[in-house]
């Protein structure tokens, strides 16, 4: 019952935080559809999901979205005021998107406990999402507070072909090595093409060379190589069969997103915590570092020996001066100076007055003395 209604329910450590899908995959590999597919199937399930569209050159979704790109940002204003074309344009609004997400994880924060997934559609150019800074900037932040998986969109019927298949299955490698969560490819379009010999082809190594076997290019070479390479993705890589546009499948998509939970709780989440606890940990020592750096640069001087001139101009100094060379003087010192001053002034006028007093009783002599003659 679990699986029909939405896969596995979620443990007391996920109980309050909603699983992130990251939907990826070439264009025309079907991701807004599927997008649209799942969502239907899990409102039809009473598990509506939290969805954001990442796309900003969409013109519409077909499915309701509570957090759209294109309300941040306008792509064709973007486009306008840097000059850029079609991709440069896409890159450009995501990254500016990318400044704002810490407030997409707030709302994912708030409302983590009324939704059991969250679904990221992403743009139809996967090199626009997946290599640039953006992208690693959204991937990032949802890992290191939200349980995320994503997942790789595989357009069967383009995949027919063996070297169009093993380059699809090169881009996934690559992807799964870079964003290092936990994976799910999605066979998409079985109502067209059924993915029973792509699931032969990546069990039986046999089975694959005799299908290249066709292609003598030089291309089929190297496709053969990199297929034994290949082997261990393979074996502990999660597939599932799905078609978007009938539905088959969604319920085994979510028992594999289901697979991937536990995945990211056993292996990828104590992984994550451990960078980040290193990256901490550096920050700090190089924190320290600059701090004792800094209290070195500012500390005391080396003590420099003095010549036989500067001894000699020390000494005679100190004999006229009184005050030795390099002592701390008082922080009064100005007012005393200031009261010295003023009492100069006042010695000053009563030597005036003192004076004074003298010549005016010489004077009171003499006139006595002459009176007296």
């Amino acid at each position: 019952m679990a699986a029909a209604s939405g896969g596995v329910e979620p443990n007391g450590a996920n109980e309050a935080k909603p699983t992130c899908i990251l939907v990826l995959g070439m264009a025309g590999s079907g991701k807004t559809t599927f997008v649209q597919r799942l969502t239907a199937h899990l409102h039809a399930g009473k598990k509506a999901p939290y969805v954001v569209n990442l796309d900003p050159a969409v013109h519409e979704v077909p499915y309701p979205v509570n957090i759209d790109v294109r309300d941040t940002v306008n792509y064709k204003e973007v486009m306008k005021q840097y000059g850029l074309g079609p991709n440069g344009g896409i890159v450009t609004s995501l990254n500016l998107f990318a400044t704002r997400f810490d407030q997409v994880m707030t709302f994912l924060e708030k409302r983590g406990s009324e939704h059991r997934y969250a679904i990221f559609d992403t743009p139809g150019q996967i090199e626009v999402f997946t290599w640039s800074a953006s992208g690693s900037i959204i991937t990032e932040a949802l890992a290191s507070l939200f349980p995320t998986v994503v997942v790789y969109m595989v357009d069967i019927p383009r995949s027919t072909s063996p070297v169009t298949f093993m380059s699809n299955m090169l881009y996934a490698c690559s992807i799964l090595y870079k964003t290092k969560l936990p994976f799910v490819v999605v066979l998409n379009k079985t109502d067209i093409v059924d993915d029973g010999f792509i699931r032969e082809w990546m069990q039986d190594f046999e089975t694959f060379e005799e299908a290249l076997s066709q292609d003598t290019t030089y291309m089929s070479s190297l496709t053969r190589s990199m297929s034994l390479v290949l082997d261990e993705f393979y074996q502990n890589l999660d597939c599932v069969g799905v078609s978007s546009m009938t539905g088959a499948g969604i319920d085994e998509f979510l028992l594999a997103v289901g697979r991937a939970e536990d995945e990211y709780e056993r292996e990828y989440k104590p992984e994550y915590e451990k960078l980040k606890k290193e990256k901490l940990q550096k920050e700090e020592k190089e924190k320290t570092e600059q701090m004792e750096k800094l209290k070195k640069d500012l500390g005391e001087g080396q003590s420099v020996p003095l010549t036989a001139t500067e001894q000699a101009l020390l000494h005679t100094e100190r004999q006229t001066t009184g005050i030795a060379v390099g002592t701390a003087l008082e922080s009064d010192s100005g007012s005393e100076g200031m009261q010295t001053d003023e009492e100069d002034e006042e010695e000053k006028k009563e030597y005036a007055s003192f004076k004074r007093f003298l010549e005016q009783s010489k004077e009171k002599d003499k006139e006595s003395k002459s009176s007296a003659t």
